[in-house]
């Protein structure tokens, strides 16, 4: 930042929470890298690295990457240069093992989090917000029944063609990755909650909304 001290943040949030759209929002106003899980192992993957190469072993079977092999990654990740002045995580840690070890991270590196912003949403407007999504046919244009409805149910503005929901976006699919994410974050949740680290953040306002409160807890918590 300004006086030379990183900003590194963790953002939680459950899918639908719009967690993504802030870390691109803050990494732009900040001009630290918004730091995704799923870059760095597509990235390892194609790169066909000694960890991406470790990875994709256990990815062939069907199992878990061991949390040592993700860490690694993201250690490797937030050596890189345009870390220097910080990164916004997004997707890690996912547990506390993850959380423990980027602790140990940050601290090599001289520095450590100063508090871990948790976009909080009721359960029933995620599913609403993850549920709500309808793609056309056709044209691939992207409508959603609450913030961009067609003018004519089940129809394109565009170019008049069906309109269908994708498997990942039916609602019994959206429950299910609502009940996955709370039973693996809850304990992380309360883990930076006890440290004191943890700042709920309504995230049922406008994005602009959500925007204003994550920069005034930046702010709030002596980042220049």
């Amino acid at each position: 930042m300004d006086d030379g001290s990183p900003l590194f943040l963790v953002l939680l949030g459950a899918p639908g929470a719009g967690k993504g759209t802030q870390a691109r929002m803050l990494s732009e106003k900040w001009g630290i890298p918004q730091v995704s899980t799923g870059d760095i192992f597509r990235g390892n993957l194609e790169s066909e690295t000694e960890l991406g190469l470790l990875a994709k072993q256990y990815m062939e079977k069907g199992e878990l990457v061991p949390d040592e092999v993700t860490i690694g990654m993201v250690q490797e990740r937030l050596s890189h240069s345009d870390c220097a002045r910080g990164a916004i995580l997004d997707g890690f840690p996912r547990n506390i093992p993850q959380a423990r070890a980027l602790d140990d991270i940050l601290k090599e590196k001289g520095t450590s989090l100063r508090f871990v912003p948790y976009i909080k949403v009721s359960d029933e407007v995620l599913l609403a917000r993850l549920s709500g999504r309808w793609i056309c046919r056709q044209c691939g244009a992207v409508y959603h029944m609450l913030y961009n409805p067609p003018k004519v149910p089940g129809k394109c503005d565009i170019c008049g063609g069906e309109l269908y929901q994708r498997p990942d976006d039916r609602p019994e699919v959206a429950k299910n990755r609502l009940k996955v994410y709370f039973e693996q974050t809850a304990p992380l949740i309360e883990y930076y909650r006890q440290r004191g680290l943890l700042v709920e953040i309504d995230g049922e306002q406008e994005i602009e909304g959500v925007q204003v409160a994550l920069e005034a807890a930046i702010k709030s918590h002596d980042c220049p």
